[in-house]
């Protein structure tokens, strides 16, 4: 993973900066990826988002940011023989911040809002495809992930609400 710190050139107008640049993105991070689509949601207060991913040959990397508001972004790296497997990445992003999140291939992916609305957006460098759809259970305890919102707050989708345990996903390492 990767956070992006933007520049952002401010003055009385209010302020510019380039989400993304391929050609300065690879350089600065070493990373090849070139994005096919765009995605934002809206979300309110205690909204928990994944842990989500897609798998071969739909897997995606992803670039993530906020807009309005602030998240706490996580990814998890599902990798089989990673020596992170398991482990995970927290990043709080917020629209004054304008810091960004590369998650590459292989990683599952989710938020939670913390402020009362967030607008998020992010760039994916392959198609949604519904049938390579995957996701882990967001209260994983062997992943033991803390999304800053109290559980009895905490606000998910239906589907959101009976994903399998990372274990349970033949995600264990042999």
């Amino acid at each position: 993973m990767l956070i992006v710190e933007p520049t952002v050139y401010g003055d009385e107008r209010g302020y510019f900066f380039e989400s993304f640049n391929e050609k300065e993105f690879k350089a600065k991070s070493g990373f090849k990826v070139h994005f096919v689509q765009d995605n934002e949601s809206k979300s309110h207060y205690g909204v928990v988002r994944g842990l989500h991913f897609q798998r071969p040959p739909y897997a995606q990397s992803k670039l993530v940011r906020v807009v309005k508001g602030e998240v706490l972004d996580v990814a998890v790296d599902i990798r089989p023989n990673s020596e992170t497997f398991g482990k995970y990445v927290a990043v709080r992003l917020t629209a004054d911040s304008h810091r960004q999140l590369f998650i590459p291939k292989g990683f599952a992916h989710g938020f939670s809002v913390l402020s009362d609305e967030v607008v998020f957006q992010y760039k994916c460098d392959n198609f949604y495809n519904p049938a390579s759809e995957g996701a882990i259970a967001w209260d994983d305890p062997d992943l033991g992930i803390d999304w800053l919102v109290p559980a009895d707050k905490v606000v998910l989708s239906e589907k959101d609400k009976n994903h399998p345990r990372l274990k349970e996903i033949g995600g264990e390492r042999e």
